[in-house]
């Protein structure tokens, strides 16, 4: 996006209850689980939701003691605590169908370390990183708005308002002026609600959180406000709709404010570039603007499945930095290890802090005392500034 000039941009979440979210955060419980066992396992795990049933399929090196009953169980923790208690989709009553092996030896190969190489990339791919001066937690303001709606009704409706599904959706459109956003042009957002509400009750109760989780003054009577456009939104979640792992990529992310290298997150051990380097390349990216050194920045890297060190370290400031980006890119290569295993110690990656990150964003997110986003801390602004003097 041009830095100043006048424009709208759109992006969009959805809430855990999401059909594939619900995947997502199953495959990322089943990563804890083996994270919590032992930090090297090795998990690459997909999971699809329809009516009354879950599938999971995937690949897995790890402790004898996360058996596949401890998995189901896992699986059916996750979805009673999103909140599904319908006929058509019932924690309890769910079928449980496991497809799942040992992971591939020629993978094995190529990842585990050795007496003459270092632990490799579980894949090849690209991964991106970005940050930028929208919001108090540098993301992109669409994205981060059109959490918070969701993420706010979603904690009402786990403290009681049972008015309200855990099946939604939320859209934003801000305007853009100067390359700064500053109203909303139009908010949509549907929700699964009680046979017997209203739309005209869902509404009011939407409109509530937006005008909470807005910035004074960017919701006015301009601004286009729809909720539950068809009209009535009580069939839902894997019901409604088939889920899958990994097919919410944009929302993970940035909203589409930024590049996507493709990969997707949950289900996947940090040995899994996809997942681990894209957390560094934010984690960087963060830092860099954090640290002044500009408004926005885009990382990229990039990797061979089986090499430990990234192929490539590119650097984008938007025009918006006070240095070089071939100089930053020197510097972020020296202030942190990008080798798979560099960025598992550096963020301390090898726990069980994955299935908390399956909804709501992966990024923009407040580090937890536990270590979980690890990758949003801001402790390498002087590390990289001192590289750069």
């Amino acid at each position: 996006m041009a830095n100043e000039r006048n424009y709208l941009f759109t992006s969009e979440s959805v809430s855990e209850g999401h059909p594939d979210k619900v995947c997502d955060r199953i495959s990322d419980a089943v990563v804890d689980l083996y994270m919590a066992a032992d930090p090297h396992s090795r998990v690459a795990i997909e999971t699809l939701v329809t009516t009354n049933r879950i599938v999971m399929a995937g690949e897995v090196r790890g402790p004898n003691e996360v058996t596949p009953e401890v998995i189901e169980e896992a699986a059916r923790r996750a979805v009673r605590e999103i909140g599904y208690e319908q006929k058509g989709f019932h924690w309890k009553n769910v079928e449980f169908q496991f497809y799942v092996h040992e992971q591939s030896a020629d993978i094995a190969q190529g990842v585990d370390a050795s007496a003459e190489k270092d632990e490799g990339a579980g894949d090849q791919g690209i991964m991106f990183g970005y940050a930028c001066r929208e919001t108090e937690p540098l993301m992109p303001a669409p994205i981060y708005y059109a959490h918070r709606i969701l993420h706010e009704m979603a904690k009402a409706r786990h403290a009681g308002l049972t008015e309200l599904g855990p099946d939604a959706k939320s859209q934003v459109t801000l305007a853009y002026e100067n390359g700064k956003p500053v109203r909303a042009q139009s908010i949509v957002v549907s929700t699964q609600h009680g046979e017997d509400v209203s739309q005209a009750r869902i509404k009011a109760i939407v409109r509530d959180f937006v005008e909470e989780v807005m910035p004074e003054g960017w919701v006015g009577r301009d601004t286009k406000f729809y909720v539950n456009p068809t009209g009535r939104f009580v069939v839902g979640g894997p019901d409604g709709d088939a889920g899958l792992t990994g097919r919410k990529i944009i929302v993970d992310t940035y909203g589409g404010a930024a590049p996507h290298g493709g990969g997707a997150f949950s289900g996947k051990d940090p040995t899994k570039v996809d997942r681990s380097a894209a957390y560094a390349a934010r984690y960087l990216a963060k830092n860099v603007v954090a640290a002044g050194l500009a408004d926005r920045c885009t990382l990229q890297v990039s990797y061979a499945i089986g090499v430990s060190e990234p192929l490539s370290l590119y650097a984008d400031l938007h025009g918006t930095g006070n240095i070089s980006e071939s100089e930053l890119e020197r510097a972020l290569r020296r202030v942190m290890d990008l080798s798979p295993r560099g960025i598992r110690e550096h963020l301390n990656l090898g726990r069980p802090i994955y299935e908390r990150t399956a909804a709501y964003g992966h990024f923009g997110r407040q580090p937890d005392n536990d270590g979980g986003f690890s990758w949003e801390r801001l402790d390498l602004i002087e590390p990289i500034r001192a590289e750069l003097t």
